[in-house]
């Protein structure tokens, strides 16, 4: 499927998620919801008294760091668990343990741990704090398993060619694992910026999700309509733009076709 035709197919999709929205608030449950025309006005109304650009510019500082950091430190330890086996035995079992508690639930620990650091606007370090969490162990997991599930074969066939130490990280385990790790860092981007949203609606007072709770607070369910929107459409970007980056790293290498 060329990239137009994949492009007018996602065209006609959101086309028709609007009509059935639209014709949805004919059915007597929905019928308080407000209309994609209206959620297009608030949005308008947003960008017009300012709100818009400073909660997205909020929202993705956070996600930018947050996962900025959990890459800087996921991708080397999990690429060091999975080549050492005996350092995967003592710390894996802790990342595993860990992974499955929400990073919401980790909110009031990081208030009370980073409640004094103030080098940006109140709160930002416990909400980059929570996204590094979110993306940090999704990253570590999936280098852990890249690294891990690479072929005996292609090892050994380097150490019969010489290739070792750093040369051999550089030539042979990361090229195999990076497929991988791309794919980690992806779903880790996705996940962020789902955290990010339900971090600003709990413990901050800027950003997209604050938006939504204070448009709640105020009734006001076309503005409410409206960040959802803007949420979604910046995280089909956020995305496309991985989906690109993965596409074109792989290309580069030969793995796939351009």
């Amino acid at each position: 499927m060329t990239r137009l035709r994949a492009c007018l197919l996602g065209v006609l999709g959101f086309a028709l998620f609007l009509v059935l929205w639209h014709l949805g608030r004919g059915l007597p449950l929905l019928q308080r919801v407000p209309s994609p025309l209206a959620a297009v006005q608030a949005i308008i109304e947003t960008e017009r008294r300012g709100i818009l650009w400073k909660a997205i510019v909020a929202s993705v500082y956070r996600v930018g760091w947050g996962f900025f950091l959990a890459a800087a430190i996921g991708i080397p330890l999990g690429v060091a668990l999975g080549w050492y086996a005996a350092l995967k035995a003592v710390v894996n079992p802790v990342i595993q343990a860990l992974r499955p508690c929400s990073p919401i639930a980790w909110l009031p620990l990081a208030v009370l741990i980073f409640g004094r650091v103030r080098f940006t606007e109140p709160s930002d370090v416990e909400a980059i704090f929570i996204i590094f969490l979110a993306s940090f162990f999704p990253i570590v997991t999936a280098a852990t398993s890249a690294v891990a599930s690479i072929e005996l074969k292609y090892i050994r066939s380097a150490a019969n060619f010489g290739v070792g130490g750093l040369a051999l990280f550089r030539r042979v385990v990361l090229p195999a694992a990076m497929p991988q790790i791309l794919t980690g860092l992806r779903l880790a981007l996705g996940i962020a910026w789902v955290v990010v949203v339900a971090a600003e609606m709990l413990g901050v007072e800027s950003g997209l999700g604050y938006q939504v709770l204070d448009s709640r607070n105020n009734l006001r369910y076309d503005l409410i309509i409206a960040a959802m929107i803007v949420i979604a459409l910046i995280g089909l970007l956020l995305d496309t733009l991985m989906s690109a980056v993965e596409r074109a790293v792989l290309a580069r290498r030969g793995m796939i076709r351009r």
